[in-house]
């Protein structure tokens, strides 16, 4: 059964770190491009960062350039979204994705509070 399991999030300070786990389970995210997705409230769901396969380039929202950084551990089956100098406009939903099987997976969500 394929699942993406998240983990990770919570309430940081502005100017702080967290950082977000997606294990895959029922397939390997070596084959499979992988998204970090967010939605803050009133707001349509926005792509944050993609990793793609190997020998691709990972991808980032202008938002979030040179602050987030996606990464893969292969071993692990996860993919992690590290994210730095948070501001609030990063408050959302986060969600991790990935097309597979001509299937489409998402995580279950977690909620990034950035605030004073």
């Amino acid at each position: 059964q394929v699942q993406l399991v998240q983990s990770g999030g919570g309430l940081v300070q502005p100017g702080g770190s967290l950082i977000l786990s997606c294990l895959a389970t029922g397939f390997s995210f070596d084959h499979w491009n992988v998204y970090w997705y967010r939605q803050a409230p009133g707001k349509e769901r926005e792509e944050v960062a993609k990793i793609p396969p190997p020998g691709g380039r990972t991808t980032y929202a202008d938002s979030v350039k040179g602050r987030f950084t996606i990464s893969k551990d292969p071993a692990a089956n996860t993919v992690t979204l590290k994210m730095s100098a948070l501001e609030p406009g990063d408050t959302a939903v986060y969600y991790c994705h990935s097309r597979a099987f001509g299937g489409s997976f998402w995580g279950q969500g977690t909620q990034v509070t950035v605030s004073s």
